[in-house]
């Protein structure tokens, strides 16, 4: 199986960062999961219906959806935390990824553990920008809601594209492809891991600081 692998980069102030990986991390997951299954019977079942919530960022002039679950919310909260802090203490400049992997699991024959085969990968690139003023702040504010708009597009275009999914399991079967764990909401089985690394570049942080500049010289 061939693993798809999305790459989005984002540059944006220090205080945006728990909003902009929300909203992205979000989106994917708002089309990557589907309501509870409910079996009658091996190979016979119903779907739950699956909520949605309009969120309104604080620092982001931006409205992103996310599936109406605190239970996922938190987990993914906790997730972007700990790379906000990790980015925070490293020293490096502020630039860090994280990647959301979707993967279903094949079973092992005892003693080995189950195979995790991922299948599709989301990494989002961050560069976390200083800036001078209040102005320059306002002008951010804007341009980085500008920019995740086109971010959640993109994310709509490519999940849209008919490529490969786990296909519909047996009642035997779901733990397998999904993540069952929550009472609400079904994702597809997924985990978040993140990297801190100087080794990004500058050139999105360039282009950011490039763009207020010209938006303060108009």
């Amino acid at each position: 199986m061939n693993c798809r692998s999305e790459v989005l980069e984002v540059s944006l102030e220090g205080r945006q960062v728990d909003e902009a990986l929300l909203a992205l991390l979000h989106t994917i997951l708002l089309h990557r999961s589907t309501g509870k299954f409910h079996y009658k019977k091996e190979g016979t079942y119903s779907i739950g219906t699956v909520g949605t919530q309009d969120i309104d960022c604080d620092f982001i002039d931006f409205t992103f959806v996310r599936v109406s679950s605190d239970e996922l919310d938190r987990v993914i909260r906790k997730a972007v935390a700990e790379f906000k802090d990790a980015l925070g203490n490293s020293g490096s400049d502020g630039m860090g990824q994280i990647s959301l992997e979707f993967y279903q699991k094949k079973k092992s024959r005892w003693p080995f553990s189950d195979e995790c085969i991922p299948w599709e990968v989301w990494t989002i690139k961050v560069n976390v920008v200083n800036l001078a003023n209040e102005q320059e702040r306002q002008i951010c504010r804007e341009k980085v809601g500008e920019k995740l708009g086109e971010k959640v597009i993109n994310i709509v275009e490519v999940i849209n594209r008919h490529e490969y999914l786990p296909k519909m399991p047996t009642q035997s079967e779901v733990d397998n492809v999904f993540d069952t764990s929550l009472k609400d909401v079904q994702p597809y089985l997924y985990k978040i891991t993140y990297q801190i690394t100087d080794s990004l570049g500058t050139s999105v942080s360039t282009t950011m600081r490039r763009l207020i500049k010209d938006t303060l010289a108009l």
